[in-house]
């Protein structure tokens, strides 16, 4: 009996975590991301700061009857600074696939699932993005893409769904 067998009951522990391999990477693979919505977030976002900055300067020097100080103007800078991350969170959407599976990122956190998780990948009628139809009457919206992208969006729900199927036919 090995040192590692007491205390496991023979089952040998790796403390190695495995994560998933990234997808994006393997022969075939894409990276999606929105084209307006990149432009708007990041451009709306410069432009709330420069207004932010804008106010804070002129509001130290009007005569509007209030007094404004350095530590006012600095909150100023501070409150458009973080309305402007806010924004340029929308620029953020992104999806990598491959043949294994394929990793989305709306405006927060990745989520990367294997294709034999997706059962289907939709546009429905009127909808704004894509999605990912999952067991049990779930999905997952795809940010990255948009329906105001036009043929950006064709080509990569094109690209998506090619991947989808050659998983699909591939003996596991």
């Amino acid at each position: 009996m090995s040192p590692d067998d007491g205390a496991t009951g023979g089952v040998s522990v790796s403390s190695e975590v495995r994560e998933p391999a990234r997808p994006g990477r393997g022969p075939g693979a894409v990276t999606i991301r929105p084209r307006l919505a990149f432009w708007l977030g990041w451009g709306s976002a410069a432009a709330i700061m420069v207004i932010f900055v804008v106010i804070a300067v002129v509001l130290r020097n009007s005569a509007t009857g209030v007094f404004f100080r350095f530590a006012d103007q600095v909150a100023m800078v501070l409150l458009g600074l973080f309305i402007a991350a806010g924004l340029a969170l929308f620029a953020r959407p992104r999806v990598r696939a491959d043949e294994r599976g394929i990793e989305v990122r709306n405006v927060a956190l990745p989520r990367y699932l294997p294709w034999s998780e997706v059962q289907r990948i939709s546009f429905p009628d009127g909808a704004s993005w894509a999605r990912l139809d999952l067991p049990d009457y779930e999905y997952l919206p795809v940010l990255a893409i948009q329906a105001v992208d036009r043929r950006h969006a064709v080509d990569a729900i094109r690209a998506i769904r090619a991947l989808h199927a050659a998983a699909h036919r591939a003996p596991d």
